[in-house]
């Protein structure tokens, strides 16, 4: 067979095959073919059809602005005829139709499996996030984050790790969640911190957050309570008057409750407390300013130093005579006491006010009134009274000696 006998019968193969592809090419099918031209709003598709056809944009992907977002000039792509006109020479084509059908595929495993895959954000909208799986999906806003988020207005182009929450595909509706990832990421490292944790421990931490009760210190992704009696060696109403969120703090582990959960922590318990620093601070008879706190029936509270209170007996408190502290003292006063005993070790002070005062002069005694003379001894001369036994017996025998001898 000649040269130019095989061309013209590859020639005439080739024009059946696209004569065949030209009958056969209707609505509802799908074909491959190659990006070869962008517009703002539609891509321009080569699939060896005798003339191009088009996708518009909202049939590239959802929420874009331009085409160039989805594709770019010579990507193969898979697409759907969604109307032809050879009279027109209109041909228009859905990559969309052909992603959804894969997506749906893909997201009905991933919800089996709860594998953990990225998305981009597209869209904010009122109620949460829509991103493009192929599908239009949705995360609502309770389910972006373990915290509380009031604007997500920056969240536009951000990569999120999601799992399949929901998934309805009849009606169209994908769910997603990134909260749940990072829930299950956080529980993860609070064990793994946890089990590191040691009881009596010292450790820096960052306040997270403050309540009424107490501050939250994240020690290593998982946050543990100072309670508020725990944060200073002094009386603290409550935690915002000590610490503020942000600050790094040293705190000691007072406790660890894997089974709860919990982590007890201590701040003041990792600084030196008041009575260790006062063991240097004070001695035995130094005179210093301090406050009196309480007043009780047998004397007197005074701080000399922060967490450091020593009492004044109520005999050291004035020169004079008082029957209750508050007759001389009130909370809150000011006052100069001598350190009378200090023992760090039993926490325990003796203080004195008096001692810090000097002692009055003594009145002058009073003279004494001249001693009055006595008055003269009266003698007792009447013969009727005798103070003597013999005479009070004769009298008593002369008055009763009748009667006694009836008793003989």
């Amino acid at each position: 067979m000649s040269e130019e006998i095989k061309n013209q019968e590859a020639a005439e193969a080739a024009n059946q095959d696209e004569l065949d592809q030209i009958v056969s090419l209707k609505k509802g099918d799908t074909v491959k073919g190659t990006i070869v031209k962008l517009e703002d709003n539609q891509a321009v598709v080569s699939i060896g059809y005798k003339y191009d056809g088009v996708i518009p944009i909202r049939e590239l992907s959802s929420g874009l602005d331009n085409a160039e977002e989805a594709v770019q000039v010579g990507q193969e792509v898979e697409a759907r005829i969604i109307s032809i006109d050879d009279a027109k020479e209109k041909l228009v084509l859905s990559k969309r139709a052909i992603d959804s059908e894969n997506a749906w595929e893909k997201l009905e495993q991933l919800f089996e499996s709860k594998e953990v895959f990225e998305v981009v954000v597209n869209d904010v909208v009122k109620g949460g996030i829509v991103v493009d799986v192929g599908v239009r999906g949705f995360i609502p806003a309770s389910m972006v984050e373990r915290h509380f988020v009031e604007d997500f207005s920056d969240y536009k182009g951000r990569t999120l790790r999601v799992v399949v929450k929901e998934l309805d595909r009849e009606n169209n509706k994908v769910i997603l969640s990134q909260k749940d990832v990072l829930e299950a990421e956080f529980e993860a490292n609070k064990q793994k911190v946890m089990a590191e944790l040691k009881e009596g421990q010292e450790i820096v931490g960052t306040v997270q957050r403050l309540t009424q009760f107490g501050a939250f210190v994240d020690v290593g992704g998982v946050d543990g309570l100072v309670h508020v009696s725990e944060i200073a060696w002094t009386h603290v109403d409550k935690p915002s008057d000590a610490v503020s969120e942000g600050d790094q703090v040293k705190v000691k582990v007072l406790k660890v409750d894997p089974e709860k959960g919990k982590i007890s922590l201590s701040m003041k318990a990792a600084q030196p407390g008041p009575w260790e620093s006062a063991a240097g601070q004070f001695n035995n008879n130094d005179i210093v300013t301090g406050v009196v706190k309480r007043l009780v029936n047998f004397g007197a509270f005074v701080e000399i130093a922060p967490g450091v209170e020593g009492l004044v007996h109520i005999s050291q408190i004035s020169h004079k005579h008082i029957g209750t502290p508050q007759e001389v003292l009130e909370e809150g006063q000011e006052v100069k006491v001598k350190i009378l005993e200090m023992n760090p070790s039993e926490k325990r002070v003796s203080l004195s006010i008096k001692e810090t005062e000097e002692a009055p002069e003594a009145a002058p005694k009073a003279e004494r009134a001249p001693r009055a003379a006595r008055a003269p001894r009266e003698e007792l001369n009447n013969p009727n009274v005798s103070l003597s036994n013999s005479g009070l017996s004769i009298t008593l025998g002369e008055r009763f000696g009748d009667k006694l001898n009836k008793f003989k």
